[in-house]
């Protein structure tokens, strides 16, 4: 319907340019949104108020030509001028009753749309360092990033979801010492394992399966491996310098390829536990993009000499600087240091020419809040490289606290100390997982209450949106049980008969589906679905548990139970989109 008033609308537009009210050469955005309160209507426009600048005329007085003006249009009930100018549109049952038409013949494809003209968008999503298991926070962000792609995908963009592997760099250089400290210990090596290293369980498994495949190939006395080693943190030394002494001699010791034996045993096993844990998580990938691919084949290289070309480069004190700050940075970022190593901003540097010289049309980011900082840095490089900035949408997703009880359960990958996604998965399942971690945008913080997403009530939205689903399913078997059928031509025929005030409000609210989804999609907000879903299914039980569906009136029957199918089918469609199932029983 909304269509239909934007149309009406327009050629009034028209006709006022026609009889001099409005100038020619006005061109308003004809805005047509459903209204939260039925006593104003079904639709409300503020056109009145955009042209009444232009025009010259108050509001009202503008808003009442334009009523004046509006072409006849049986699907109308009544328009009604409020407030400051709104133009509020009333339509008429049958009208509303045509949606339910529209769900029945689109079926899974009702609410999806061609309004992103298959545009290429990549989406980079979690791309969590493989330094450890995916944790809770992670999940907010696997949650959003696939949800956000679904969404994309559902109005019409060629979506290419992406995870960015953090392969390189001294996060995978602790890590790989920590495992091989991990194996000498296992063979009896009494080491004092450094404050700085990664000291969860897995560490030892990791280091535990080396063992068995190379035996002690690459063992050494403790003396030999902490020769000229600083002194750590607990002994009034630093934590850095002393793993990265750590580092130094685990690369001197080995014989070449030694060192790469941990370091790729660690990358393997946990990126493998990454992807199997994301599978399981409903979250997959087109690509998994290595960092260390970038200097592999050439990116960072080619990516430093664009720049250094274009004089955004200097040297000072060995390292190679990029002047970010020209482009409103805090600082200048250092992309080659002085022993020659590229940093991590190299590589992000590299990486972004990288999506842009694939031909996306639109490429989006989705970081953790502890990256905001990175923004600018990032976007000052794709101005200094002369790449269009604004193709590039950052999104921040801040991490989830988890609570059991009234206990903060923590979250630190170092320690070793947190809760695993996969635990969170075991627990709680991953319908409520999906489901609460797109319940609030996604830069607000939230609480995930973990006995609230187990417990079966009308406060859990995910239990009570699936429960209606499976409701709506149980209807067939009740009718089956009377030795009915469901004659669906007879019921579309009847549609008029749904005329109580809540077989109205619901066949509204699936109506509203559509823009839900288009909103939800182009503002990158999966919330307002999630809310959508909840406020389908408040709408559905509170029809349900008011009216009889199987009902001795044939005519009304088939007619609520078209309506009952509707509402299955758009409730069905929305939480596949968020990566939710929808059970027939319960």
């Amino acid at each position: 319907m909304k269509q239909v008033l934007e149309s009406l609308l327009q050629s009034t537009f028209a006709t006022l340019i026609e009889q001099g009210v409005v100038p020619e050469g006005t061109t308003p955005r004809i805005q047509i949104e459903r209204t939260r309160d039925k006593s104003h209507g079904d639709f409300a426009s503020n056109l009145a108020m955009m042209l009444a600048k232009p025009a010259k005329k108050n509001p009202r007085e503008l808003a009442q030509l334009i009523v004046d003006n509006l072409p006849a249009n049986t699907d109308i009930e009544k328009v009604e001028i409020a407030g400051p100018g709104f133009i509020n549109f009333y339509m008429n049952a049958a009208s509303q009753h045509a949606v339910i038409h529209q769900i029945i013949e689109k079926k899974q494809t009702f609410g999806l749309s061609k309004v992103g003209e298959s545009k290429k968008v990549q989406v980079e999503f979690v791309s969590a360092n493989p330094t450890g298991p995916l944790h809770v926070g992670h999940g907010r962000g696997a949650a959003y990033g696939a949800t956000v792609s679904n969404l994309l995908a559902a109005v019409g963009y060629d979506v290419h979801r992406e995870y960015y592997v953090n392969d390189a760099g001294r996060q995978m250089n602790i890590l790989a010492t920590s495992v091989w400290l991990r194996y000498l210990e296992a063979l009896g090596e009494p080491l004092s394992f450094p404050s700085n290293g990664y000291k969860g369980e897995y560490i030892k498994d990791i280091a535990a399966t080396v063992q068995a495949s190379i035996g002690e190939q690459y063992r050494f006395d403790v003396a030999t491996v902490f020769d000229g080693v600083p002194d750590d943190e607990p002994t009034g030394g630093d934590k850095e310098t002393h793993i990265d002494g750590l580092i130094d001699n685990a690369r001197k010791l080995m014989p070449e390829g030694g060192y790469d034996t941990f370091f790729n045993a660690a990358l393997d096993s946990i990126l493998a536990d990454i992807k199997e844990d994301l599978e399981a998580f409903g979250v997959t990938y087109q690509e998994w993009f290595s960092e260390r691919s970038l200097t592999s084949n050439g990116h960072i290289d080619k990516a430093v000499a664009m720049l250094k070309e274009k004089g955004k480069l200097y040297e000072k004190d060995g390292a190679l600087w990029f002047k970010s700050t020209e482009y409103g940075d805090d600082k200048d970022r250092v992309v080659i240091r002085e022993n020659g190593q590229s940093t991590y901003f190299a590589s992000d540097i590299a990486y972004h020419l990288n999506k842009f010289e694939r031909g996306f049309d639109q490429v989006i980011n989705i970081w953790g809040a502890d990256h905001h900082g990175y923004i600018a840095r990032v976007m000052a490089s794709l101005n200094a490289l002369g790449l269009d900035e604004t193709k590039l949408d950052v999104l921040l997703v801040q991490f989830a606290n988890l609570y059991r009880g009234t206990e903060k359960l923590q979250m630190s990958t170092r320690s070793g100390s947190f809760v695993t996604l996969r635990e969170l998965r075991e627990e709680v399942g991953a319908d409520a997982a999906r489901f609460f971690y797109v319940t609030r945008k996604s830069e607000q913080h939230m609480d995930f209450d973990l006995e609230l997403a187990k417990s079966e009530s009308k406060d859990n939205p995910v239990y009570y949106i699936q429960y209606a689903h499976a409701r709506s399913c149980s209807v067939q078997k009740k009718l089956a049980d009377k030795g009915w059928n469901w004659d669906l031509d007879l019921g579309l025929n009847q549609l008029e008969l749904l005329n109580t005030e809540h077989e109205l409000s619901l066949t509204t609210k699936l109506g509203a589906y559509p823009d839900v989804l288009l909103r939800a999609a182009t503002h990158h907000e999966p919330h307002q679905l999630a809310t959508y879903l909840r406020e389908l299914a408040q709408e559905f039980h509170t029809w349900y548990n008011a009216h009889k569906i199987i009902i001795d009136d044939e005519n009304l029957r088939n007619a609520r139970l078209t309506l009952n199918e509707a509402v299955k089918q758009v409730i069905q469609n929305g939480l596949l989109l968020l990566g939710v199932s929808a059970p027939e029983s319960m």
